[in-house]
């Protein structure tokens, strides 16, 4: 049987993430975490003293050859990311480096060479890649594209529960904040823009438990591959 190319766009803290590593699982492809690239081009700036991003963009075009991004597969089966060989999984999901990878992910140059790289890594199909712009930029001829979303609110308590979580302290105000922050960049950006792709399915999990999701998804991939 064919492996199809499954690709999967939506706004931040949707759970795109979750849902791809599940479906990945499910059909025994590999999976390829798009936003944790970016955020590994973020982490680099950060570490580079890099902090005002909108009027450094040069500095950052400039680190993009000295970059290199992978995925480790851990004994438990997870992937981390890897940053020019150091696994970063832990450092790329602070609040910090997410909102810096969102302004980072309007820079051209940036968007072109995590594109050409994401491109490669599925030129044989197989996968499941998630991000902003999979289903309308980086694989418009995808055999089934899915395009999640949920309410602004809904996604930030997931958010703020996940912070919470990971031993941070935030402020649910901050972080409802950022999150209609990300959904205006992500939308507004002149290079690739969040918007669903014509032939894309969308999936509102708003009022939807992970079981639920998951079944409506599995029973779509299903129905795609016959």
């Amino acid at each position: 049987m064919k492996q199809i190319i499954v690709a999967i766009d939506g706004y931040s803290s949707c759970g795109k993430s979750t849902i791809a590593k599940q479906l990945a699982q499910y059909a025994g492809y590999r999976y390829i975490d798009t936003g944790a690239m970016y955020r590994a081009v973020a982490l680099c700036a950060i570490r580079n003293k890099i902090s005002d991003i909108r009027n450094q963009m040069s500095e950052i075009t400039a680190l993009l050859p000295q970059i290199h991004i992978d995925f480790a597969i851990q004994p438990d089966g997870t992937q981390h990311v890897t940053l020019n060989g150091e696994d970063v999984e832990k450092q790329i999901r602070t609040l910090e480096v997410g909102n810096a990878a969102s302004q980072i992910a309007v820079i051209p140059e940036v968007r072109r060479f995590l594109v050409a790289q994401q491109q490669q890594m599925g030129k044989n199909g197989g996968i499941v890649m998630d991000g902003r712009d999979i289903g309308t930029v980086v694989f418009p001829y995808a055999e089934l594209k899915l395009f999640l979303t949920a309410s602004p609110e809904v996604r930030a308590e997931r958010r703020f529960k996940e912070l919470v979580e990971k031993g941070e302290q935030p402020v649910m105000a901050d972080v409802l904040a950022d999150v209609n922050d990300r959904d205006y960049r992500d939308t507004h950006r002149a290079e690739s823009p969040l918007h669903q792709a014509e032939d894309a399915i969308v999936v509102d999990n708003s009022n939807m438990t992970r079981e639920e999701q998951m079944s409506h998804i599995y029973r779509i991939f299903d129905e795609k591959c016959k």
